[in-house]
């Protein structure tokens, strides 16, 4: 009697140990810095509000700068500070030679220009990449910060593909923080890139025609099975808390990505547990980075 053969499941992207590895180098050429320099790089991190999700975010983003050797200087505010002071406080930062990364922590409340704020950092402390310098020089190809999640993007997508070129992705989502700058990263590998957003007419053929989806669109469980081609390379950033049907009120973490009907695919990153902690361990690596470049422009 004959036996149907199972096709091979999708590869699960660990982004949590590749973060970890990161994390973990990052924490030994920090110990390395401090023995060179007499003093650790330092982050400093911008609270402005009450935000849950963001006091969240924060406290995870200091923990692991303390795993790594990495200062983290805190600077909670109100949720009334004025725009003015919050700028005041940058530009303190800007001049102190002892910061070597400022991170300021979005949303912020709604009486601030965010882009006004953030164009106020010193590129070379703009861990985020969000400084229209950085941005520049990403869509360029020249040296800059990359965003932390698109490069961790990039560095998951580096674990299963040996050969970018050629290859048709498609973004999902045109964001400043992931969309845009991930489609550039993806075209300085010479790929051919797709954007699409909102407004986007026939999204579902069109994400049938790509080897690698970038899922970035804050809409969960958008992308089924079906808009996947067999041995398509998938990357959910999306992450949303769903109330999980028939439960009551119990939740759930899901992405952009009905990920348990993709087994066709060649590789897809798990939500939990992929992008997200690539975020983290990436903004350790450029301030890492971000110091060791204002050491060396002090030292020359």
């Amino acid at each position: 009697m004959s036996s149907a053969v199972e096709a091979p499941a999708a590869v699960l992207i660990p982004g949590k140990r590749i973060a970890a590895r990161l994390s973990a180098q990052v924490a030994a050429e920090a110990q390395a810095f401090l023995h060179a320099h007499g003093h650790p790089p330092a982050l400093a991190v911008v609270l402005a509000g009450d935000d849950p999700a963001s006091g969240i975010y924060v406290r995870r983003k200091v923990a692991e700068c303390g795993k790594a050797g990495i200062r983290s200087i805190g600077h909670r505010l109100p949720a009334t500070v004025a725009e003015a002071d919050l700028l005041a406080l940058i530009d303190d930062l800007n001049r102190d030679p002892a910061i070597h990364g400022i991170l300021v922590q979005l949303p912020l409340p709604p009486h601030i220009d965010a882009s006004r704020v953030l164009d106020a950092i010193d590129p070379r402390k703009d861990v985020d990449g969000f400084h229209p310098v950085n941005v520049g020089r990403l869509s360029t190809g020249t040296d800059g910060l990359v965003p932390c999640t698109p490069l961790g993007c990039m560095m998951l997508l580096d674990t299963v593909i040996d050969d970018f070129r050629g290859r048709h992705a498609v973004v999902i989502g045109k964001s400043n923080i992931v969309g845009k700058p991930i489609a550039m990263l993806l075209l300085e590998r010479e790929c051919t890139v797709t954007v699409t957003h909102i407004a986007t007419q026939g999204l579902r053929e069109i994400v049938r025609g790509a080897d690698i989806v970038v899922a970035a669109a804050g809409a969960p469980l958008l992308v089924r099975g079906d808009w996947i081609r067999p041995g398509a390379v998938v990357i959910d950033v999306g992450i949303t808390r769903v109330v999980d049907p028939g439960s009551g009120d119990r939740t759930r973490i899901v992405g952009d990505c009905a990920s348990a009907e993709m087994a066709h695919a060649a590789a897809v990153t798990p939500v939990p547990g992929g992008v997200g902690p690539m975020t983290i361990a990436c903004l350790l690596a450029n301030t890492l980075r971000a110091a060791r470049a204002q050491t060396r422009r002090t030292a020359s």
